[in-house]
Formats: C-alpha cells, structure tokens, sequence
C-alpha cells in the first residue's frame, strides 16, 4: 500500500499533534474518521520512531492491524513519546527537536525453516522485519534495523535477547518466526 503525498502528511500532522498534546499531559485531539482520507481509514498496523539530534528517543508500535490506519499511527506516536520503557517520557520543550518516523507494516507472515541455517538462509537483510516467539515471549525488529545489524546472526543473537532469551535460541526448533515488510515514511 503506497501512500500518497497527502496521506503521509495527514499521518505526520495527526502524529505530531498527539505527540505535542501528550508531552503537555493532555489526551491527542480526536480524529474524525470521516473527515480522514479513505485509505488512512482502512485498518492498519504501524510502529511510530522518534529520533532526537539523530538518536533513538522512543518506538512504539503494532504488529497487526486492528484498527484504522491513523488511529493506529496516532496511539504509537503517543506510546512512542511516554511509554518505550527504554526512556523518559517526551518533555513538552523536546517536541520540537523530534524527527517522526512511521513504518506501515504488511500483515506478518509465518516463515518455515528447518534448521538455524535455513532460517538464515531465508531472512532478506534490510527487506524482512522479523518477529520472534517463544512461548509468551516476543519482540520484532523493523526492517531498518538491518541498517545496524547487517549481520544474520547478530540480527537474531539481538533479537532473541530482546525477546528475553539466551542469544542463541533461534538454533532451537521451539522458535515460531514471522517476516513482514514496510512502507517507511520519514518526516520532511
């Protein structure tokens, strides 16, 4: 789904707006769903990235889409900016200094493998974002990350520990692994 010009403004304005409001402990204005371009009203998944002076400030987002697109992106942008328990809540002067990023997300797909190889084998650097699960435990990393991590393995020693398991634990079998991809949209 590649979005027009005017969807990822709207998308941007109604994420900095609820940034904006919520740095200022208020809730984000409401959206009007039928004042909002037809796509954006189509349930979508999304994450929301703040970057500050070029660094990570906050991420927050969904990996399925249960709710319209721009609700989606406006409950990640406020998640992205109070709840990433990696920081500090945005502080209402730091608004204006955030760079927003939103990632669109296709629907995850699962990805059999049969050994630690394969999976390896099978992950496309800088195009899979890639979700890991054991048991309850889960984490995802967007495709950008490849950008830091080009390295398979790397990839995935990160990614099981963020999941909160041994860096290894993707040469397991008890692993279930999904692969999805993004429309990233950056701030101009």
């Amino acid at each position: 789904m590649s979005l027009s010009q005017a969807e990822r403004r709207y998308l941007f304005n109604v994420a900095r707006e609820s940034i904006a409001c919520a740095a200022q402990g208020h809730d984000p204005p409401p959206v009007e769903l039928d004042t909002v371009p037809e796509r954006l009203q189509q349930d979508g998944a999304s994450f929301v990235t703040l970057n500050q002076n070029g660094c990570l400030r906050g991420c927050i987002g969904s990996l399925e889409a249960y709710r319209p697109l721009v609700l989606d992106v406006q409950q990640n942008a406020v998640g992205a900016a109070l709840r990433d328990p990696r920081f500090p809540p945005v502080r209402p002067e730091e608004v204006a200094e955030l760079t927003i990023e939103i990632s669109v997300l296709t629907l995850p797909q699962p990805l059999d493998y049969d050994s630690a190889d394969d999976l390896l084998d099978r992950l496309r650097a800088g195009v899979d974002g890639v979700v890991i699960e054991c048991g309850w435990q889960r984490a995802t990393f967007l495709p950008q990350v490849w950008d830091k991590l080009p390295d398979k393995e790397q990839f995935l020693e990160r990614l099981c520990l963020k999941a909160g398991l041994a860096p290894d634990a993707y040469r397991g079998r008890e692993l279930d692994v999904w692969t999805y991809q993004v429309e990233k949209l950056k701030e101009e």
